[in-house]
């Protein structure tokens, strides 16, 4: 089997927090009508995604019911099996600003890179470098579909890349590569960046 293993990172669709501009964090908000459209819309790109002619294995995602109901959609689609829903992958804990939006209250909890009470930046990052590490490690080669959260996805890749990415957009695909010389990023927001970023750093 080949050493690079392939992963897609895909933020689940839509909620009507999203819609609501209110921090969502690991609050268990389903997918909306949108969401779920943008689940199943997020099968076609990655069933055209192919490397020497090989389909993704399988899928992962967070157990949060709206990465988890994006997983089953994407998994339905292309038939394969959803076969890990990680913890590890759940999207960052922003504490007494989840619910919030914009205003005077959600503004009292401001700090530099987050809110009082959340979880930091760099815990969420280092939780999500773990998880593709382990993934690479335990199935060395394969092509794995990794649903998971805005956040979390968006401060791994900062990490991992040296960026600052912005928003990651819903149910669309971001590639990341890991190989013996390092971590590569070929897609972002469902753009080409494979010329651009690579990191030799291995985490």
């Amino acid at each position: 089997m080949p050493s690079t293993t392939t992963f897609a990172l895909i933020r689940h669709g839509q909620t009507d927090w999203n819609a609501e501009f209110r921090i969502q964090g690991s609050t268990d908000i389903p997918l909306n009508e949108v969401g779920r459209a943008q689940a199943a819309n997020a099968v076609a790109p990655l069933a055209d995604f192919h490397d020497d002619d090989r389909d993704w294995d399988f899928v992962v995602s967070s157990p949060l019911s709206r990465a988890a109901d994006t997983a089953d959609a994407i998994a339905a689609g292309l038939n394969l099996d959803v076969t890990h829903r990680l913890p590890t992958i759940i999207e960052r804990h922003y504490g007494d600003a989840e619910g919030l939006q914009a205003g005077p209250e959600l503004e009292a909890l401001r700090i530099p890179n987050g809110f009082l009470t959340a979880e930091s930046e760099a815990s969420v990052a280092q939780r999500g470098i773990d998880a593709l590490q382990n993934l690479s490690e335990e199935f060395p080669g394969a092509r794995i579909i990794v649903v998971s959260h805005g956040t979390l996805i968006r401060l791994t890749l900062n990490s991992l890349f040296d960026l600052s990415v912005g928003p990651i957009s819903n149910a669309v695909l971001t590639v990341v590569r890991s190989s013996p010389a390092g971590w590569h990023l070929d897609h972002l927001n469902g753009e080409n960046v494979l010329a651009e970023n690579s990191a030799t750093s291995v985490f």
